[in-house]
């Protein structure tokens, strides 16, 4: 039970965030529109750069990005196949973009480090890269398919600065170019704002919604592929691994289902709001998620993470 309040306490000052947000969005007239920009164009690139440069790039550590990139993007295709036989509209664009994703960021990382130490940030952060170069290449890419045409969802895709802080951030590092130290002491506040901003733009979402209602087949599937669909595809992958190939220890087992036990990415809430594809809906799966999360996370955690 030890391991169960060590990450519930951490997890508690994440939520007072997301209040703060929705009191700002309801009182305080804040607007996401201002703060969605900021976080995608300016903040995420700045925080994704960092941690590319900062990686010892080799086969083992690239192929952690890789496997999230591909477990984000299978599931969401799938999940777009099959809710086509239920919505017929972009409602299925919207879930299949929610389901690949993976809040292993504002959420993942402050929980690794709670339960497995210092040594679980880099591990944390290259899933990180993972969950965040599929949210920014085929997640937006279907996000926007559900408003705009193939050419015109591809041309957002290619515009989005975090694919190109991603490039070149690969580039610094394996010319082994040197930033300095006055570049990280600047980078660690674009952390911090990445945490915050990132957990307040759910209670701005949340704040738009003025009618709550619920869709409760658009959230029971949401919660369904991320609390239990992702969980067994990672044991599966960690399974055959264990018995073939062996790329990961038992330790590194631990992070991974971690990280896929987290719940859905806040940061889809910005990218949806920027499209106009029915951000109030993911405001609300977002909340919803991460409050599940705040007792299913610490339980998991409890159970398998010891």
């Amino acid at each position: 039970m030890e391991i169960f309040f060590t990450v519930l306490l951490k997890l508690i000052p994440l939520y007072v965030i997301i209040i703060l947000g929705y009191i700002g969005g309801r009182f305080l007239d804040i607007k996401k529109e201002t703060i969605a920009p900021l976080l995608i164009n300016i903040i995420v690139p700045v925080v994704i750069f960092t941690g590319i440069v900062t990686t010892k790039i080799n086969l083992s550590t690239l192929s952690i990005p890789i496997l999230f990139f591909l477990v984000s993007s299978s599931i969401s295709l799938l999940t777009y196949y099959f809710s086509g036989f239920i919505w017929k509209d972009s409602t299925k664009n919207i879930l299949s973009f929610a389901a690949g994703t993976a809040n292993t960021g504002y959420f993942g990382l402050p929980v690794a480090i709670a339960i497995f130490g210092n040594s679980a940030i880099i591990i944390a952060s290259l899933a990180l890269l993972g969950t965040s170069l599929y949210t920014n290449s085929l997640g937006y890419f279907l996000a926007a398919r559900g408003q705009h045409t193939f050419k015109e969802s591809l041309i957002k895709v290619l515009k989005l600065p975090i694919l190109h802080a991603f490039f070149i951030g690969l580039i610094v590092n394996l010319l082994d170019i040197k930033l300095g130290a006055i570049y990280f002491d600047m980078a660690k506040n674009f952390n911090g704002a990445f945490v915050i901003l990132g957990m307040m733009i759910i209670g701005l979402g949340l704040a738009d919604i003025k009618d709550f209602s619920y869709d409760f087949k658009f959230i029971g599937l949401s919660l369904f592929i991320k609390f239990l669909v992702w969980p067994l595809v990672m044991l599966t992958i960690i399974l055959v691994d264990s018995y073939t190939f062996k790329i990961y220890d038992h330790n590194l087992y631990k992070l991974l289902i971690l990280m896929a036990i987290v719940p859905v990415a806040t940061n889809i809430v910005s990218y949806a709001t920027i499209l106009k594809a029915q951000p109030e809906k993911l405001s609300l799966v977002v909340f919803i998620s991460t409050f599940f999360a705040l007792f299913y996370v610490p339980l998991i955690s409890a159970l398998f993470l010891r």
